[in-house]
């Protein structure tokens, strides 16, 4: 526990400007990230008699070791700062929503030629038009189905599109009057695009208009005597209807509002969150969090604004917005809004009229959800608790496994050899700590082997870090050995800073975070407060396997001079458990939790790896000879194939034929020849299913551009292991 007198600054360092601050640990870590229109008033009031502090502060300014801000020229660039930063660096005294759910999206994907209507989750993707989010997927597609009837918009994906377009047949929709069949020109893109925009009008609330005109059309038909056409026009407005139906008006005023509501006890708050449009209720969702720091209902609801509107623009950040309580001061939060929206928004507290009444719903939901959700965290935590005790007790283990790793590995008849790595904490995926691995040291098939291998490379990255950190003492006998060819790997999803550079297993996958975005923070951190990778030990390591497997792991790990983490196998024959140099396997009753968490983990290693796997043997199958041709880029190639129907023709061609070809010059045709001359195949490529001889090569694009493998897919996946 530091004092925070060892790190308060001088005085006269703070300036009295507003700005970001961030406290850090003494691993570097940053644990809290706040903002303050006078910097020197608010970190004065972190500085004070202990006493005087609340426990969460004193907590907090307790585990820090060090103090730094960032002076910005407004209170809005504190805001905007302040969100980056919390995003960016997961701080753990900072207040962090998550959803309790990753709702679907009724999306629109107007950034297409031929926009498509689809459910969506996730991560939403510039020139895509969000409508929801929905409790259920099936909601989506019950509106979507009746809405279809007058907007006729395509749904289908892109390879049925293509496929229906080669073929000249549209799909069932098209048939039944549901999609305009863009894809066989019936409609020209410009006349599908229009329907589109008539589609998101409606779904934003615009709905009058379109009933209107249906009737005033169905009018006119019956006038005319068209008795057909007016039947289906009564038919398309009874279906308008139906669909507004299943959002009943809540607002006369035709409003476009989004109202937050706030239910909390001393350790947790619940968010609710009902999204207005025209009047009517589109969308609801709730997020739940722990109150890690001191804090307001008011600021509760300025942090609920930044996880909303922080990643939000145009229309998405609706006019108004309701709350129960505002932020302290609210007009950088109300400025900040009507930047990310780029007009007024109005930020403000519900007095009277339906508004209230609605804000009362949504403070009832709150209420429920955070009820709820404490009796299924009760009722887990039970669950989980009793399933680390009985892993516990079965192997003998000091303490319960609160990080259990699992490795598995897997390949495709001993081609293309992967590993995964997954991680549990107290019972629970920790998605950003996966890891996954190429099996290089070797090739061929040999399960033990490649488990040596793997755990040889992660322990030997952990002791890496651990002498790096200054955690590594003189009387540990055990060095690290790393080699020059390894190396840190960039992190998959992207942005942040490099890491530092630290020799790293160039095979190793960097973190891939689930649909929360959840990172763990609990192991030690880069220089700039980011998590390391591999630094954080386990308490057990489990493998995919039996007792070889097992002796693999603990002989791997004893040669790196690790003696302090617990190693066992389960077996999928009979679910046993096999621990090092024992003889028989430890059996878990049936009904066991422990059982149930340890087959959890092995099932989701499996996974994991038989992902990687495919993944890398469909690009295998992808490869071509064409690839090495350097400035080749997809369209040429793409031009290649169709021009000449195969690889086989195109590497039996003359350069002068290869030149007729639009955009190759005959410098890059002398090179596509060479390329394909040392690429020649010893032998035809034979398909393992019929006996049939491949007229193409296995592993190359057809003429079509599709990847030509051998074997039928049933047969090439009861191969993988």
């Amino acid at each position: 526990m530091a004092d925070p007198s060892s790190y308060r600054p001088k005085p006269g360092e703070i300036p009295d400007s507003p700005g970001v601050y961030r406290f850090r640990d003494e691993h570097r870590r940053v644990i809290y990230v706040g903002k303050a229109k006078s910097l020197r008033q608010r970190l004065a009031n972190y500085f004070q008699d202990l006493a005087g502090l609340h426990p969460r502060t004193r907590s907090m300014v307790t585990t820090a070791a060090s103090v730094e801000w960032t002076v910005v020229s407004t209170e809005v660039e504190a805001l905007q700062l302040e969100y980056s930063w919390i995003k960016e660096y997961d701080p753990r005294f900072n207040v962090k929503y998550r959803d309790d759910k990753s709702y679907p999206y009724l999306a629109v994907t107007m950034n297409e030629e031929y926009p498509r209507v689809q459910v969506m989750r996730g991560h939403k993707k510039k020139g895509v038009r969000y409508f929801g989010p929905y409790a259920h997927a099936w909601a989506i597609r019950d509106t979507v189905d009746l809405l279809l009837r007058v907007f006729p918009v395509r749904t289908c994906s892109a390879g049925v599109f293509k496929n229906a377009a080669r073929t000249g047949r549209p799909c069932l929709l098209g048939y039944i009057g549901k999609c305009s069949a863009p894809c066989v020109g019936r409609v020209s893109a410009e006349e599908h695009r229009e329907l589109a925009e008539e589609f998101c009008d409606f779904m934003t609330g615009r709905t009058s208009t379109y009933i209107r005109r249906l009737e005033k059309q169905m009018a006119e038909a019956a006038d005319e005597m068209e008795y057909e056409r007016a039947a289906r026009l009564r038919d398309d407005i009874g279906a308008l209807k139906k669909a507004m139906e299943k959002n009943a008006v809540v607002l006369a005023d035709a409003t476009d509002a989004d109202l937050i509501a706030v239910a909390e006890d001393e350790l947790e708050a619940a968010v609710q969150i009902f999204h207005v449009r025209g009047g009517r209720v589109r969308g609801q969702r709730g997020w739940v969090t722990d109150k890690v720091e001191e804090i307001t209902t008011g600021a509760l609801v300025e942090h609920a604004l930044q996880q909303l509107y922080g990643e939000e623009t145009g229309d998405a950040v609706p006019k108004e917005v309701l709350v129960p309580a505002l932020p302290d001061p609210v007009e950088p939060v109300q400025e900040w809004l009507a930047g990310r929206r780029g007009s007024g928004v109005s930020l403000r507290i519900p007095q009277r009229g339906d508004k209230k009444a609605l804000m009362e719903t949504v403070q009832r939901n709150a209420q429920q959800a955070l009820v709820l959700h404490k009796t299924k965290r009760a009722s887990d935590l039970t669950t989980r608790s009793r399933a680390l005790e009985e892993i516990a007790d079965a192997l003998d283990l000091d303490s319960a496994p609160l990080r259990i790793e699992c490795y598995d590995i897997s390949h495709l008849q001993g081609d293309d050899v992967v590993a995964s790595m997954v991680v549990f904490e107290d019972g629970l995926a920790r998605k950003s700590e996966y890891r996954r691995f190429q099996i290089k040291g070797f090739a061929g098939q040999d399960d033990v082997r490649s488990m040596h291998e793997v755990i040889t490379r992660r322990f030997r990255r952990y002791l890496a870090e651990k002498e790096k950190t200054g955690e590594w003492t003189d009387g540990e006998s055990a060095q690290p050995s790393v080699t020059d060819g390894e190396r840190t790997a960039a992190p998959a999803t992207g942005g942040g800073n490099a890491v530092a550079p630290v020799p790293h297993d160039e095979n190793a996958v960097a973190p891939m975070t689930d649909g929360n975005g959840d990172r763990v923070g609990t192991g030690p951190t880069e220089d700039d407060g980011r998590p390391k990778k591999f630094a954080y030990p386990p308490q057990l390591v489990v493998v995919d396997g039996g007792a070889p497997q097992v002796a693999a792991a603990r002989r791997a790990m004893d040669e790196l001079g690790i003696d302090d983490i617990a190693v066992c196998g389960l077996a999928k024959r009979l679910e046993e458990v096999w621990l090092p140099g024992d003889d028989d396997p430890v059996v878990l009753p049936r009904t066991s939790e422990g059982l149930y968490l340890l087959q959890r983990v092995r099932d989701e290693a499996h996974r994991f790896a038989i992902t990687y796997q495919r993944t890398k043997r469909s690009k295998r199958f992808r490869s071509s000879p064409l690839d090495d041709v350097p400035g080749l880029g997809d369209t040429r190639k793409q031009a290649l194939l169709k021009h000449f129907g195969s690889l086989k023709k195109l590497r039996s061609a003359t350069i002068d034929q290869i030149c007729e070809v639009p955009g190759i010059g005959r410098k890059t045709a002398e090179t596509i020849a060479v390329a394909l001359a040392r690429s020649a195949p010893a032998a035809p490529a034979v398909n393992t299913a019929t006996g049939e001889i491949m007229e193409e090569e296995p592993g190359t694009m057809g003429s079509s551009g599709e990847p030509v493998t051998t074997g039928t897919p049933d047969e090439r996946r009861g191969q993988e292991t």
